[in-house]
């Protein structure tokens, strides 16, 4: 062949390497796509349900995304509450085997009376709350502190409600049987509702979560959820 053809032929070649280069660059290689095992992150969650039931030894909670229309989504957090145990130590997992630990909490000795440190699964506080005994005698009150970040005060939102709460659990027996009526509980700071707490309608034991602070922890929040009823009767 001539020079010409040897070029024209050689700059074809090229051509088609280069071409070749640009579609390896174009197409992207694949993404594993997550598998069951792997439990989502909860702090791009801001809305959550809080499911309970009941056996004769222990109470079972269920924690899940919630969807749109309010429904229960994925789980992502389960918990087991002993009824025969003392009360002041839940630990929540983040799934239903138990073996993965999210966040727990254990009661302390304190000034305020009783303290929950919330620690994570290598027992590093990361929050704690109290109730406010002064401020619940009308309405029960919660502190709950995430170091470095806020102080939140959580208040039952209706007066009326609240005090019902309050003469339900000294009536002989009753403070035994879930309280079935809606209740509400704000959590303010300097005056500005950064998470709410909504126990349902119903005979089953049923909470929805709204975080309005992308920086609340999750773990803490649904820890304090879950305290609510698992604290509610000393």
């Amino acid at each position: 062949m001539d020079s010409t053809g040897t070029e024209s032929s050689a700059g074809t070649g090229a051509e088609k390497d280069r071409a070749a280069v640009n579609l390896t660059k174009a197409t992207p290689a694949p993404v594993p796509a997550p598998t069951t095992a792997e439990a989502p992150d909860i702090q791009f969650h801001d809305t959550f349900v809080i499911k309970k039931t009941l056996s004769l030894t222990a109470g079972e909670y269920v924690v899940s995304v919630a969807r749109p229309d309010g429904s229960e989504g994925e789980p992502v957090a389960y918990a087991r509450e002993k009824r025969l145990s003392l009360r002041g130590q839940v630990t929540v997992y983040t799934d239903a085997s138990r073996k993965s630990v999210l966040a727990a909490f254990k009661g302390r000795d304190h000034e305020v009376g009783y303290m929950y440190d919330v620690r994570d699964a290598s027992g590093q506080s990361f929050g704690s709350f109290h109730e406010d005994a002064g401020a619940s005698f009308l309405r029960r009150t919660w502190q709950v502190r995430q170091p470095g970040t806020m102080k939140l005060t959580g208040r039952e939102h209706s007066r009326v409600v609240a005090f019902v709460r309050f003469v339900w659990e000294f009536v002989p027996y009753l403070e035994y049987v879930p309280f079935i009526w809606p209740y509400r509980f704000k959590y303010t700071e300097s005056g500005k509702t950064l998470m709410t707490v909504t126990k349902k309608l119903g005979l089953h034991t049923r909470y929805v979560l709204e975080i309005l602070a992308p920086d609340i922890d999750r773990r803490l929040a649904i820890a304090h959820t879950l305290a609510l009823d698992a604290l509610e009767v000393d």
